[in-house]
């Protein structure tokens, strides 16, 4: 039955890396009906579409005109794999699995657009919310807080940003850049309203410190101040659902 779960989860993660790949540029998910390579336009072939299979078998480029695939494809379908089996180790099938299963898709899905663009579809974090709102024991007091502590954070890191540190390092792309995006703060308040206030606090610890490495490697590497943030709000989230049990009996034995 796990290997099932893994495959069919590896299925959605060929589906959702069509939805990476189209929403953010407005191609229709009706037209064209088969995949295509973005480079020669050819249609891709169904056996050229199991997920990872394909992509070994052709080496990791297109049949036609012999480009790169991006390796994006294979990691999507391997990481939609692996969630999917994780909640069904932790939920079997049940309501809660199948729920669960769709908020991580669209986390997926949320997380590897602000990766490229570093910014996402409004509806697509209205579409999260929603899906939390059907979570049973989703705690609306808390996600409220959540949402409110993040604004002020975001506001206070903001403004050190533009009017501290933007003079001191006479940086003036500082002027303008905002700490924490928009698109963050419906993901922190599901997170808050799904895990609580503990787990929820160390969701969010997690996810800065996933983010600190890739976000001076950023900086050094590519001068760039922007760091998208939801991929590690996911990350974190996960770990935290997952693990929740392990993370609160490690926190209760330090205390």
């Amino acid at each position: 039955m796990e290997i099932l779960i893994f495959v069919v989860g590896m299925v959605f993660g060929s589906f959702i890396n069509m939805l990476i790949y189209r929403l953010p540029l407005g191609i229709s998910l009706i037209e064209p009906k088969r995949s295509i390579c973005p480079n020669c336009n050819h249609t891709i072939k169904w056996y050229e579409n199991i997920p990872l299979l394909s992509y070994i078998f052709l080496k990791g480029r297109c049949s036609n005109c012999k480009q790169p695939i991006s390796i994006v494809y294979p990691i999507v379908e391997f990481i939609c794999g692996i969630i999917t089996l994780l909640l069904y180790i932790k939920l079997g099938l049940s309501f809660d699995f199948f729920i669960f299963t769709l908020l991580f898709y669209i986390l997926i899905l949320l997380s590897f657009i602000d990766f490229r663009y570093k910014a996402v579809p409004d509806y697509l974090l209205l579409l999260v919310l929603i899906i939390a709102f059907y979570i049973k024991d989703f705690d609306f007091i808390v996600a409220l807080e959540f949402a409110g502590g993040f604004v002020l954070l975001n506001f206070f890191i903001t403004f050190y940003i533009q009017n501290i540190k933007s003079k001191l390092t006479k940086n003036e792309d500082l002027k303008t850049q905002t700490a924490l995006g928009e698109g963050d703060i419906p993901i922190v308040t599901i997170i808050g309203g799904i895990l609580g206030v503990k787990l929820g606090l160390i969701a969010i610890f997690f996810s800065a410190i996933f983010a600190i490495l890739p976000a001076i490697y950023s900086t050094i590497k590519n001068n760039d101040i922007q760091t998208p943030f939801i991929p590690y709000l996911s990350l974190g989230f996960l770990c935290c659902f997952i693990y929740d049990n392990v993370i609160i009996n490690i926190i209760n034995g330090l205390i």
